[in-house]
């Protein structure tokens, strides 16, 4: 039945009967049989069906949940038993905000040289988007917002706090200074993260509340496209400080703080609220705290 959840969960996910079974790596019809075998051995239907996929019935959505669950657990159960025999190894999938892929490096390294056994995908994706996909299984961990916008049941590992600074081209009027406040950015040049993600509205925030009103001409989903944009001469951009630092470093750059009202928001571990986790994550989430800023 395992295999059957699983083809359930991915039409869940995609609400596409091709492109769930393309994900899979199956054929339509045999997505189709699993299905309807699925509903046969539960006794309910799950799927709407017309021409096309129409949706979960209310069983469905019950479905789904225990769905997740069952997968889950079995998943969890597998590693375990292949940690018993082998050690820790295995795939470890992550998604970060763009923000904190830096941090999801330094992570991943000291992870791994503890166990290098384990081979890590790490995805950037906004703070929904990593929600969803660890609803959905497709991932074992995010690095996310922990405080600003609802998370949901999920287990979490604070990792640092972020702040923000103006990253602006050394013929800027802002180079060298000590500091910017949020204020003196009415009406400059600005390139920011797209609107879907976190740190934007974050952003957006602080900006309103100092009285400016967001007008950027460029914007983009990759803070290395805003700070290439920077680098011309003609932008400048807001980003998380080490994110800056990082980025800036070898360019004709500066970061100079933003000053002024500072409110810092957590960015932490995500993984899914089970006991146990698999062994890789029960020793990722362990990891995460010995690296966390202090």
């Amino acid at each position: 039945m395992i295999d059957k959840l699983e083809m359930f969960i991915a039409l869940a996910r995609e609400e596409h009967f091709g492109k769930a079974a393309e994900s899979l790596g199956i054929t339509q019809p045999t997505l189709s049989a699993g299905i309807k075998a699925l509903e046969s051995q539960l006794g309910v239907q799950l799927v709407w069906r017309g021409s096309r996929y129409g949706g979960l019935t209310p069983e469905g959505a019950r479905v789904l949940d225990w769905a997740r669950q069952i997968v889950g657990d079995v998943r969890t159960m597998r590693q375990e038993m292949r940690a018993v025999k082998m050690g820790l190894s295995g795939d470890l999938r992550l998604a970060a905000i763009p923000t904190a892929l830096t941090k999801a490096a330094e992570l991943s390294a000291t992870f791994q040289a503890r166990h290098p056994g384990v081979h890590f995908t790490i995805l950037s994706r906004t703070s929904a988007e990593i929600l969803s996909m660890l609803d959905n299984l497709e991932i074992d961990g995010g690095i996310t917002y922990l405080d600003n916008e609802p998370l949901g049941r999920v287990t979490s590992v604070p990792l640092y706090r972020e702040d923000y600074t103006l990253v602006c081209a050394e013929t800027s009027e802002f180079a060298g200074r000590e500091g910017v406040k949020w204020a003196e950015l009415e009406g400059q040049p600005l390139c920011l993260l797209t609107p879907d993600m976190q740190n934007r509205r974050i952003i957006n925030q602080h900006l309103a509340e100092a009285g400016v009103t967001p007008g950027p001409t460029v914007e983009s989903n990759s803070t290395v496209v805003l700070v290439a944009h920077v680098a011309t001469g003609r932008w400048m951009t807001i980003l998380p400080t080490k994110m800056a630092e990082f980025l800036s470093v070898g360019k004709p750059l500066q970061v100079v703080p933003l000053t002024g009202r500072r409110q810092h928001h957590a960015v932490g571990l995500i993984a899914p609220y089970r006991e146990p986790h698999t062994p890789v994550m029960a020793a990722l989430l362990t990891e995460a705290q010995k690296v966390a800023d202090g």
